[in-house]
C-alpha cells in the first residue's frame, strides 16, 4: 500500500498551457483545481470548464461514495475521501478505494498530450459482481483566476451528436465535449457554496457555485468505465468507441513518458508548451504563464543540459520574433494579445541561453541553419541596449548598463504593494552587469564591435563593485543614476558575478570571498 498525504496536490499538464489538477483526497482546495482547464490561445486564455465531479457506486452491499467536496462553512460531503486506501502519481494519478470488506475500485486520470482532453476511468480490481457507477460532473466556464456564482446565463442542456454530448455553457468559450461508454441522464441543478481553503488562506474569494447538468451511469465489473471530457471535436465521422481510444491514448502516453530518463526529467516536461507554431516555457503552475526571464533561465536546464535541443531551438526561434527595441517581453497577458516589455534582464538571459545552445550544436551540421537568425537576434538585443531603449536602459561610457526609472521594477526583485515598488534598484544592479557583460562576450564571438565595450565594462565592474570593507559586491552602483552612489545591501544577486554564467568577472581570490560571504551570511546553504 502506498503512503500518501490526502492534502498533497497533483497536476497533469497538457502541453498547451492547460492542465488537470487536484488533491489526493479529491477535495478541491484551490480555484485552479479542475478536470478540464484549457488554454484557448496556447499557452494563454486559460479557462476552467469542468471543475470536478461526484461519483458513487451502487452495489448489493450498499451505496459507496468515491468523492468528497468541501462546502461552507467547512463541511465535507460525501465521505469518499475516507475510502482512499492507495494513491500513486506515476505514471499519472491513480486511486484505489476500499468499499466494504471486499470490493476495491481503481480510478485513474490522465491528460492527452497536446490536446485539451482528460480521461477518467474506473474499474473493479477486487471483488465479484456487477455494480452501477454514477458520475455527476460539475461545470463552470470562467477565467481560471476567477470564481463562478449561480446565474441564469449558464446553458445546462447538451446537444447530442452520435456518441457525444456537447455543452456550450457560455458565449465565447469552447464547447465541452463528453464521451462515455455509459448513459447520460439530464438532471440540471446548481451545487452551491463549494469552499476552497487555499483561496481563503490567500485572502481571496473562496466560495464558488457550480452547474451540474446531469449524471453519467455505467455498469462495471471487470469492464472499465471511461469518461472523456474535451474541447476538441473528433476529426473522423465514425470514431472508435471511447474505451478503444482510451486504451490507445494510454499506450501512446505511456510510451511517451518512458522516454524520460528520470521522474525529474518527466516532471520538467510539463513546463514545455506550445506557443503558436513554436514552443515556450511556463513559468510555474498553477497560475503563471510564459515569462521571458523565467523562460530563459529555465531553458538552459530544462532543454540544453538535458539534451532537448530541438525544443530549445523552437523556443529560441519563437521568441526571437518578439524582440522590440532590443527588449524581449517580461510576460504576455493571459488574453495572449499583448506583451509587456518591462524587464531589463529577460533579453540578457535570452542571449545567455542562445550562447549555450550555439555551443551545444557546434559541429552538428544539420543545426547550422539556426546559427544566423539567432546571431541576428543577439545583435538586435545588444544594439538596442547600446543605443538606449525603454525605461532608461542603455550602455554608458564605463561599459556598464544603466536601467530604471521611478514607477518601474525591471529586475527580478519586482514586488509592488499598493502601486509602489518595494525594491526599485534604479541604476546599475550587480546581476544585470554580470548578464550584460556575459552577453557582450557572446556577441563578441561573431562581431568584434562588442569587444572594446566588453573590456571596458569588465574593468569598470572589477573596480567599482568591490566593497573592500565588507569583502563582497555592492548590490547597485550609481543609484537613481547618481554617479558614485552605492547600495551596500548584502544580497544574493552578486553570486552571478562568480557562478551560474559562462564568464566569471572577479579574480579567483575575490570570487572565493564572495562565495564564502554568501554561504555564511545568507540562507543559500539551506
Amino acid at each position: 500500500m502506498s503512503l500518501f498525504d490526502p492534502n498533497a496536490e497533483w497536476l497533469e499538464a497538457d502541453g498547451l498551457g492547460g492542465f488537470a489538477s487536484g488533491t489526493v483526497s479529491g477535495i478541491r482546495t484551490r480555484r485552479y483545481h479542475a478536470l478540464l482547464l484549457a488554454a484557448t490561445a496556447p499557452p494563454a486564455g486559460r479557462v476552467v470548464l469542468v471543475n470536478g465531479f461526484d461519483a458513487w457506486l451502487e452495489t448489493s452491499q450498499g451505496t459507496f461514495a468515491l468523492s468528497s467536496q468541501r462546502y461552507t462553512p467547512d463541511v465535507v460531503h460525501p465521505d469518499g475521501a475516507t475510502r482512499v486506501m492507495w494513491f500513486e502519481f506515476e505514471p499519472w494519478p491513480r486511486w484505489r478505494f476500499q468499499l466494504g470488506d471486499e470490493l476495491v475500485v481503481e480510478q485513474e486520470l490522465f491528460v492527452v498530450h497536446e490536446r485539451s482532453t482528460v480521461l477518467l476511468s474506473w474499474k473493479i480490481v477486487q471483488g465479484e459482481g456487477d455494480a452501477i457507477l454514477r458520475v455527476r460532473p460539475f461545470f463552470s466556464g470562467r477565467d481560471f483566476h476567477a470564481t463562478q456564482h449561480e446565474n441564469g446565463a449558464f446553458r445546462f442542456a447538451p446537444e447530442r451528436d452520435g456518441a457525444r454530448w456537447i455543452w456550450r455553457p457560455y458565449d465565447g468559450l469552447p464547447a465541452v465535449i463528453a464521451e462515455a461508454n455509459g448513459d447520460y441522464a439530464h438532471e440540471p441543478a446548481w451545487y452551491r457554496n463549494f469552499f476552497y481553503r487555499e483561496e481563503a488562506a490567500r485572502g481571496l474569494d473562496a466560495v464558488e457555485d457550480l452547474a451540474a447538468p446531469g449524471v453519467f451511469t455505467f455498469t462495471i465489473s471487470k469492464k472499465r468505465a471511461v469518461l472523456m471530457l474535451s474541447t476538441e471535436a473528433q476529426t473522423t465521422k465514425q470514431p472508435q468507441p471511447i474505451a478503444t481510444r482510451f486504451a490507445e491514448w494510454k499506450t501512446a502516453e505511456l510510451r511517451r513518458r518512458k522516454q524520460f530518463a528520470t521522474p525529474l526529467h518527466r516532471a520538467a516536461d510539463a513546463y514545455l508548451v506550445r506557443r503558436g507554431a513554436g514552443r515556450t516555457i511556463i513559468a510555474g503552475y498553477p497560475w503563471f504563464g510564459d515569462w521571458g526571464r523565467d523562460t530563459f533561465i529555465a531553458l538552459r536546464g530544462l532543454c540544453i543540459a538535458s539534451g532537448r535541443l530541438q525544443e530549445a531551438r523552437e523556443i529560441l526561434l519563437q521568441w526571437a520574433g518578439a524582440i522590440s527595441e532590443g527588449m524581449l517581453p517580461n510576460r504576455f497577458t493571459e488574453q495572449g494579445d499583448a506583451a509587456e516589455y518591462n524587464s531589463v534582464d529577460a533579453s540578457l538571459w535570452y542571449v545567455i541561453a542562445v550562447g549555450d545552445y550555439l555551443n551545444a550544436i557546434e559541429g552538428k551540421t544539420k543545426c547550422q541553419s539556426d546559427v544566423e537568425p539567432l546571431r541576428k537576434a543577439i545583435e538586435a538585443i545588444l544594439a538596442g541596449y547600446f543605443a538606449g531603449t525603454r525605461f532608461g536602459i542603455r550602455a554608458e561610457s564605463d561599459g556598464l548598463l544603466r536601467a530604471g526609472e521611478p514607477g518601474q521594477q525591471l529586475t527580478w526583485m519586482d514586488a509592488r504593494v499598493h502601486g509602489h515598488e518595494i525594491t526599485p534598484r534604479i541604476g546599475k544592479p550587480v546581476e544585470i552587469q554580470a548578464l550584460w557583460l556575459n552577453a557582450l562576450a557572446i556577441g563578441a564571438k561573431s562581431s568584434a564591435r562588442w569587444t572594446p565595450l566588453l573590456e571596458k565594462g569588465e574593468r569598470s565592474f572589477a573596480e567599482r563593485f568591490w566593497n573592500a570593507d565588507g569583502e563582497y559586491l555592492f548590490d547597485v552602483i550609481d543609484c537613481d543614476h547618481e554617479v558614485g552612489t552605492v547600495d551596500r545591501s548584502f544580497r544574493p544577486n552578486q553570486i552571478f558575478a562568480v557562478g551560474g554564467l559562462p564568464r566569471v568577472l572577479l579574480s579567483p581570490e575575490k570570487a572565493r570571498r564572495v562565495v564564502d560571504a554568501v554561504e555564511s551570511r545568507l540562507l543559500t546553504p539551506l
